[in-house]
């Protein structure tokens, strides 16, 4: 780099934790493609035998689905663990700045949730590397359950523990302005507490042992109503004070931030779903399931109008990704891009096809699948876009 250039990076700020967690979500999306594409008979998800076996039966379109979905989950694997580091390093140094002191008496302390909620993207991502790559895994998956739970209520603590700091502050002092508030931002924590919530959500739906999955059950259930409750609050604020103040430049792209959290409390919902059936006797059908994720399908694609209408009326695209200038919040972006390539996979695998509309590997099938991929290509280049402003 030559002498005196800096990068937007070297001016920190907590939410480059969500250049982690976009990293993640990309990983997630090419896990998609083994989970919904490749046969993994007798398990909920694809592990390494299945892939090899697969792989080893000499058909070359499911060779080719396999080496470009593994090619592409471990590199944003090692985009998501190195961005996670680099974050990690940085807040360290940067909570012994003023920069920090005024972030904790203002409105932008909800930012600190950006944290956990990357932290537990990368437990996920761990998991998923372990299936893929690790022979055996599933033998001892049992085992590695009451682990990811209690790294999952590690992560819950320190986002509670921060939420408490913020609540316990403008509930008592206040101090919280609701003008400069016309963004989504407040929902947040709500983010951060449903990818805690779907992560241990994760045993209710794979785990074989009753007592571990209502355990996943239970507690998933309290992260998603803290989800719900703390979400559902910074919707109103957010939107009472836009209609009167109009969207912040900066923040716009957390309108799109309910995008992602339906999908994660779609896939905590699918996986309580299986849980019960498993275990308790209380399975939903394939028409509960299409309507389920059809309603927040729906749903997303209103908040994807909204940012859309949003960001265009404010030349958001031309000012901070195209043009010269750079906005850490522009990562916000990328997780409605993977939400929604994530969410099309389940709406057209777990209900179109469950509920028998559409039979597996049709022509249709392939049209809407396809429709998940270009999301998630155009999606890959943001990622390549905002990597190169920033970093």
């Amino acid at each position: 780099m030559p002498s005196g250039k800096t990068t937007p990076s070297e001016t920190y700020s907590p939410l480059y934790f969500l250049a982690s967690l976009g990293t993640g979500g990309l990983t997630v999306t090419f896990f998609m493609w083994l989970m919904h594409w490749t046969p993994h008979p007798g398990r909920t998800v694809p592990v390494f035998e299945d892939l090899v076996a697969l792989f080893s039966a000499g058909e070359t379109a499911a060779r080719a689905v396999i080496i470009a979905a593994v090619t592409g989950i471990a590199f944003y694997a090692f985009l998501n663990l190195k961005y996670l580091i680099w974050n990690l390093i940085r807040f360290q140094t940067w909570k012994k700045s003023e920069a920090y002191g005024r972030l904790r008496s203002s409105n932008a302390e909800t930012q600190l949730l950006a944290m956990p909620l990357a932290l537990a993207m990368s437990v996920n991502v761990i998991f998923i590397l372990g299936m893929v790559f690790v022979p055996g895994l599933w033998s001892v998956v049992e085992y590695l359950f009451p682990l990811a739970i209690a790294a999952f209520l590690m992560i819950g603590l320190m986002a509670f523990r921060m939420l408490g700091a913020f609540f316990g502050r403008v509930l008592t002092v206040g101090g919280f302005s609701c003008a400069v508030n016309n963004s989504f931002a407040q929902a947040l924590p709500a983010f951060a507490l449903a990818m805690i919530g779907v992560g241990l959500a994760a045993p209710a739906g794979m785990s074989a042992t009753p007592l571990v999955a209502g355990l996943g059950l239970v507690l998933s259930t309290f992260f998603l109503i803290a989800t719900l409750l703390i979400g559902g609050i910074a919707l109103v604020l957010g939107i009472r004070s836009m209609m009167e103040n109009g969207a912040n430049i900066e923040t716009a792209p957390t309108l799109s931030v309910f995008i992602p959290l339906l999908t994660i409390i779609g896939i905590l919902s699918l996986r309580q779903s299986h849980g019960l059936g498993e275990h308790f006797e209380l399975a939903s059908g394939g028409g509960n399931r299409l309507m389920m994720l059809s309603q927040f399908l729906s749903a997303q694609l209103l908040f994807a109008l909204l940012t859309g209408a949003v960001l265009r009326r404010l030349g958001y695209a031309g000012k901070f990704i195209f043009g010269r200038e750079t906005s850490v919040g522009s990562y916000a972006l990328v997780c409605p891009g993977v939400a929604l390539a994530v969410m099309t996979h389940f709406w057209l695998n777990r209900g179109m096809v469950d509920a028998g509309l559409i039979a597996k590997f049709s022509t249709g099938y392939w049209v809407i699948s396809a429709l998940a991929v270009a999301i998630q290509l155009g999606t890959m280049g943001l990622v390549h876009i905002l990597n190169r402003k920033h970093f």
